[in-house]
C-alpha cells in the first residue's frame, strides 16, 4: 500500500461538526470520513476509477462440518 501524505486542511467549524456527526454514524474517524467523501466525489466525477478490493477467505479443512 502506498504511504499516505499529511495535508493541512482549513475547514469551517460548521462543516467540521457535520463531518464529525457523519463519521460517528459511519463508525469512522473524521479523517477517514473526509478521505471517503473525497474518494467518492472523485469516482462520481469520473476522475478516478473505482477499484474493488478483493477479500480472500481461507477455510480450515480440518474443521469443516
Amino acid at each position: 500500500m502506498a504511504a499516505k501524505k499529511s495535508f493541512p486542511l482549513r475547514i469551517s467549524p460548521d462543516v467540521l461538526a457535520a463531518m464529525q456527526r457523519w463519521s460517528d454514524d459511519e463508525l469512522r474517524s473524521v479523517n477517514a470520513q473526509i478521505e471517503y467523501v473525497l474518494r467518492q466525489a472523485l469516482v462520481d466525477s469520473g476522475r478516478v476509477k473505482l477499484v474493488q478490493k478483493t477479500i480472500t477467505m481461507v477455510e480450515d479443512s480440518e474443521h469443516k462440518d
